[in-house]
């Protein structure tokens, strides 16, 4: 008897310990969402209702109207909204395209070869990534202006490839390096070059990696700002310069809810994207995190 009494409370700590973490994890999970989803949640409740109740402080959906979305389109006052759509696009694939061809190849390098001063190549593409981009702004401005790039795509494609390749670079590098040495051998000793055991043996299988990085390269080309502002005008500015200059009816009022349904319509996109593929940009991050 005395066996079982001394087991029973045991087992209830052990319950109440496991049910005490649990409320914990919930808890962390939900501060976690409403920090994270809580302001697209009041655009979206803003970007829907009457521009005249902007400010009510009402935390759901009042006085709902579609104006907003026609005023954020309505070229009448000087809103090239959806230019800016299709040049954020441009933007954002040209970059990715580049980003990932250099750095699929470089990432390889890295991984799979060795030569002198590859430990001083990675420590400077990492030191590249963490270079303040406002230290560039009137370098880059001066020598566009020289050679008359400002207002041409070129002008915010090239400085975005710069900030983007470091991170390709970084994640593929990592997953090049454990994937197992042996299907290349495999691939070399059927006759086939490097360059064809690269393109059709190890690229395939880093496919999952490959398609997170064009993922993340995208949406940080596209939400870029500070140069685009600078070095970019009315034909070619991007998505984010473009609703920071919307204008309403009245010029001396800023349009915030116009603002807002500008936010919704870029955001929703690359929202239903990642949902959509949650599953291959969680493998590929976590991919070559564990070695075997």
């Amino acid at each position: 008897m005395s066996v079982r009494t001394a087991e029973k409370p045991a087992a209830q700590a052990v319950s109440w310990t496991q049910r005490l973490r649990s409320v914990r994890l919930y808890v962390g999970v939900a501060i976690v969402l409403i920090w994270g989803l809580g302001p697209f949640y009041w655009m979206t409740v803003t970007a829907f209702r009457d521009p005249d109740y902007t400010f009510d402080s009402t935390p759901w959906p009042t006085h709902v109207t579609f104006e907003n979305f026609r005023n954020a389109f309505d070229t009448s006052r000087g809103n090239n909204f959806g230019k800016a759509l299709a040049n954020s696009v441009i933007i954002g694939s040209a970059t990715t395209v580049a980003a990932l061809v250099l750095g699929v190849m470089a990432a390889y390098a890295l991984a799979r070869l060795t030569f002198r001063g590859k430990y001083i190549v990675s420590g400077l593409i990492l030191s590249a990534s963490m270079f303040p981009v406002v230290v560039l702004v009137t370098p880059l401005f001066q020598l566009f202006t020289n050679i008359g790039w400002i207002g041409k795509y070129q002008a915010m494609i090239i400085p975005n490839i710069s900030f983007v390749l470091p991170m390709t670079v970084y994640i593929l590098a990592s997953f090049f390096a454990e994937l197992p040495w042996e299907l290349e051998e495999a691939a070399r000793i059927d006759g086939a070059t490097k360059l064809q055991a690269f393109r059709l043996v190890m690229l395939p299988l880093a496919a999952p990696a490959v398609f997170t990085t064009a993922i993340l390269a995208f949406i940080a080309a596209v939400n870029e700002y500070l140069l685009a502002r600078l070095l970019s005008s009315g034909s070619t500015e991007p998505v984010t310069v473009a609703v920071a200059r919307f204008s309403g009816n009245d010029p001396l009022v800023e349009p915030y809810a116009a603002i807002m349904a500008a936010g919704v319509m870029v955001s929703i996109p690359l929202v239903i994207m990642v949902l959509l593929f949650q599953r291959r940009i969680i493998s590929g991050l976590t991919a070559g995190g564990v070695k075997s």
